[in-house]
């Protein structure tokens, strides 16, 4: 394997993935969501937001998001976003964080990039 297959998206060196099964997928709950309210998360270190994500089925979750540089509150509003809605809850600065929002790495460490479907579906359908 060449040294470049070795490199993630970002140039750095990285460990080669490691194959997992079908199964191992299924236990990964991602869903299509929509943020219906943002707030800025002063408490944070990093600067972020504080995001309530509608889940159709699931209610409304909260996430605290590092998404800053590439977007503002009313970017946010009403987009439709992919998020994890099966880890366990944390706390980040007294602030409840329930889902994980997905995103890529853009041009800088700084700046994510969110993801979403092409097209707009209801909230709460699963990624399969």
């Amino acid at each position: 394997m060449s040294d470049a297959s070795k490199r993630s998206d970002t140039g750095k060196q990285s460990e080669p993935i490691r194959p997992i099964e079908f199964e191992d997928f299924l236990k990964v709950d991602i869903r299509a969501g929509t943020i219906v309210k943002v707030e800025e998360f002063l408490e944070a270190r990093v600067p972020a937001y504080k995001l309530w994500i509608d889940l159709g089925e699931l209610g409304v979750k909260t996430s605290s998001a590092q998404i800053t540089a590439l977007y503002g509150k009313d970017d946010l509003l009403n987009r439709q976003i992919l998020a994890v809605v099966n880890f366990k809850p944390k706390r980040i600065a007294g602030f409840p964080s329930e889902v994980l929002v997905l995103g890529l790495p853009g041009a800088t460490a700084a700046e994510v990039v969110l993801l979403a479907s092409e097209r707009r579906v209801a909230d709460g359908k699963r990624v399969f």
